[in-house]
């Protein structure tokens, strides 16, 4: 299933878990958007990029905020890039849930966390830290 077809269920809200991204481009500054699956933990919550440092990930970086939406609730977020050892069990829970991308790691969703920090360089992670009408929210527990 292309973007185009899974982008209709997760607008409608069918894709637990999953989003609608909305980055700015970094050379057109065109809103680009694509369904990604967020990772929660308690309050906490990250992207993945299952298939590497795709352009997603590049405009993140340079504008250092995303939006997600899902049905009729779009929220602004600040992104911090976090480092492979925050990001290895962010990865394990992520392989967990997002099935279809399992075959992009080389680590089972069996596998020990240090697995997953080992190949962390090949599937960023970011820190989604809402942001209010002050800017990014301060209670991150980073």
């Amino acid at each position: 299933m292309g973007d185009a077809v899974i982008s209709v269920f997760v607008r409608a809200g069918l894709v637990p878990g999953t989003y609608m991204l909305t980055t700015t481009g970094r050379k057109t500054g065109r809103a680009l958007t694509h369904p990604a699956t967020v990772v929660e933990d308690g309050r906490r919550q990250w992207l993945v990029a299952p298939y590497g440092a795709v352009s997603w990930v590049h405009n993140a970086r340079a504008a250092g905020r995303v939006s997600l939406a899902r049905r009729r609730d779009r929220r602004d977020y600040a992104v911090r890039e976090v480092s492979a050892a925050e990001a290895g069990p962010v990865l394990k829970r992520y392989v967990a849930v997002a099935t279809p991308t399992r075959p992009y790691f080389s680590a089972d969703k069996d596998a020990p966390v240090e697995d997953f920090v080992a190949e962390a360089d090949r599937h960023p992670v970011f820190e989604l830290l809402p942001i209010d009408e002050h800017g990014p929210a301060a209670d991150s527990e980073s």
